[in-house]
């Protein structure tokens, strides 16, 4: 777990120091990208590596660190229509998550979605898309995974601003098939979340991640206070974000933990 805590570190110091040597940054072209990075279904292509890092699971103390890979990647479909996939693949270390459970590293369950979404915003600038929502059971380790395949809808609206980008996330997972000694999947998952922008490529943002287990009547959640910044490392360019996760629900969460962001960008997206 310090290996990982420690490389991920290392890289974001790294994405840090290549900003400080790039001061002649097209502002615009960095403006421009912190506002598409607040809409999940924009036209762009990007891969986040997202890093969560949680400690005092009840009641030995324990800890997590989940990093999340999760590249967005929009396809034109018609005229008018895109298909935006999202895959987030987990890799996990965690120690004494259930209890005297132990160390468990590995890959979580992989989260797959496709949303099909309009080209243009309606006439009130409403942006959304619709799909379905995958969850493969992927996980190499079973305190690291639910055992089942799932499906279900997903959803996402948000509107943009000025500035301010206002949104929701939603998706909704049935268990259809697995192995038949482990509980059934019956999870919603809401994200609301608002975000401003600065000149420079800088951007504030505040969301909820809200699972709700509807068979356990378990509820597990954080709220996500993050900093970001568009960056170039040479010609490529890139976001780093950070900032804390308050943990909140009557499910087996953590007291606190923090959030570290790194997203390369692809600005060719579909068309």
């Amino acid at each position: 777990m310090k290996k990982i805590t420690l490389l991920y570190a290392a890289l974001f110091m790294v994405a840090a120091a290549f900003a400080q040597e790039k001061p002649k940054t097209d502002a615009a072209a960095a403006d421009a990208l912190a506002k598409q990075l607040q809409n999940p279904i924009a036209s762009l292509i990007s891969v986040p590596i997202q890093g969560n890092f949680d400690f005092g699971y009840d009641p030995n103390s324990g800890s997590r660190i989940l990093v999340n890979i999760q590249p967005v990647i929009p396809l034109s479909i018609s005229e008018d229509w895109n298909l935006i996939t999202r895959i987030i693949l987990p890799v996990v270390s965690q120690t004494d998550i259930y209890g005297s459970s132990g160390n468990q590293f590995g890959l979580g369950d992989v989260t797959m979605s496709a949303f099909f979404s309009p080209k243009a915003p309606t006439s009130k600038g409403l942006i959304w898309g619709v799909g379905p929502v995958f969850v493969v059971p992927t996980a190499t380790d079973k305190l690291l995974g639910a055992e089942k395949f799932g499906v279900g809808p997903t959803a996402i609206g948000l509107m943009q601003v000025g500035k301010i980008t206002v949104g929701l996330l939603f998706n909704h997972v049935w268990s259809v098939a697995g192995s038949a000694t482990r509980a059934d999947i019956n999870n919603s998952f809401f994200q609301p979340f608002l975000a401003k922008n600065f000149p420079g490529g800088y951007a504030v943002s505040l969301n909820t991640e809200l699972s709700q287990n509807w068979d356990a009547k378990a509820t597990t959640g954080t709220i996500n206070i993050g900093g970001s910044k568009v960056i170039a490392i040479g010609k490529q360019r890139a976001q780093i974000a950070f900032g804390p996760r308050i943990p909140y629900g009557n499910g087996n969460n953590s007291d606190w933990g923090f959030r570290a962001q790194f997203t390369l960008l692809f600005p060719a997206g579909a068309k």
